[in-house]
C-alpha cells in the first residue's frame, strides 16, 4: 500500500500565515489602530513606572513610620513626657525623612512649642490648634501618598475601551478589504481581525496590572492613614494630659 501524499497548503494560505506577525501586523496596520497601539503602549509604560515609584514610596514610608513609632513610645516609657523630652524626640526625628506620621508630630509638635511659648492668659483654643495642626498635617500626607494613583485608576478604566476601539476599527476595515476585493479568503480576512484582537490585548494588558496595582496601593495607603489618625488621637490625650490640662 502506497503511502498518502504529503499535505500540501494553497500558496495563499501560507502567505497569511507569514504575514500574521504581530509587529508586521503593527506595521501595516491602519493609522487608527497604530496610534490605538501606541497610546496604550504609552499608558503601560506609565503604569509601570507609577507603580515601581510607588511601591519604593510606601515601602519607605511604611518602614519609616515603624521606627518612629518605636522611638515614640520608647519615649513614652514611665509616662512621664515633658517638654525636653518631646524636644528630644522631635529632634531625633528631624533627618527621618518618608515618614508620613513623623510628619505629623512635627507639625503638632511645633503647633504646642508654640502654645506653650506663650503666657497661659493669652491662649485661646490651645488644644484645638493642636488638633488642626494634625489633621492639616495628616492631609497634607494623605494626599502626598495619593500621587499619581489616578492615573492608574483612569488607565484601568480606559484601556480596555481603547483595545475596543482599535478592534472596532480593524474590523471594519477588515470588511472594507473583503468588499473591496470582493473575497473573503483567509489572505484579505486574517491580517484585519488580527491586528484588531492585537489591540484589545495590549488594551488588557494595560489594564489589569493597573487596577490590581491601584487596589493594592489604596489599601496601604488606606492602613497608613488609619496609623497616623490612631497617632494623632494618641498625641492628643499626651498634651492634654501633660501639657494643656488647664
Amino acid at each position: 500500500m502506497a503511502p498518502p501524499p504529503p499535505l500540501v497548503l494553497p500558496a495563499g494560505v501560507l502567505g497569511a500565515g507569514a504575514q500574521l506577525h504581530p509587529v508586521e501586523l503593527m506595521l501595516q496596520a491602519t493609522p487608527v489602530v497604530q496610534l490605538v497601539v501606541v497610546i496604550l503602549v504609552a499608558m503601560a509604560v506609565g503604569c509601570w513606572f507609577i507603580m515601581g515609584a510607588k511601591a519604593m514610596r510606601l515601602w519607605r514610608a511604611a518602614r519609616a513610620s515603624r521606627r518612629f513609632l518605636e522611638s515614640f513610645w520608647e519615649a513614652d516609657a514611665g509616662n512621664r513626657w515633658t517638654p525636653d523630652r518631646l524636644e528630644d524626640l522631635y529632634v531625633k526625628t528631624l533627618p527621618l525623612k518618608g515618614s508620613p506620621i513623623a510628619a505629623v508630630f512635627k507639625s503638632g509638635y511645633v503647633e504646642l512649642a508654640r502654645i506653650l511659648g506663650v503666657a497661659p492668659k493669652e491662649r485661646r483654643g490651645d488644644t484645638d490648634n493642636v488638633e488642626r495642626a494634625l489633621r492639616r498635617s495628616a492631609t497634607g500626607e494623605l494626599t502626598g501618598l495619593e500621587v499619581m494613583l489616578p492615573f492608574l485608576a483612569t488607565t484601568a478604566a480606559t484601556a480596555p475601551f481603547i483595545g475596543l476601539f482599535g478592534t472596532v476599527w480593524g474590523i471594519m476595515h477588515s470588511f472594507v478589504s473583503i468588499a473591496g476585493q470582493k473575497s473573503a479568503s483567509l489572505d484579505v480576512v486574517a491580517p484585519g481581525i488580527a491586528e484588531a484582537l492585537i489591540a484589545t490585548a495590549i488594551g488588557l494588558v494595560a489594564a489589569i496590572p493597573a487596577v490590581m496595582a491601584y487596589n493594592y496601593f489604596v489599601r496601604r495607603i488606606r492602613v497608613l492613614e488609619a496609623e497616623m489618625e490612631a497617632f494623632q488621637y494618641d498625641f492628643l490625650n499626651i498634651v492634654r494630659r501633660y501639657f494643656l490640662t488647664s
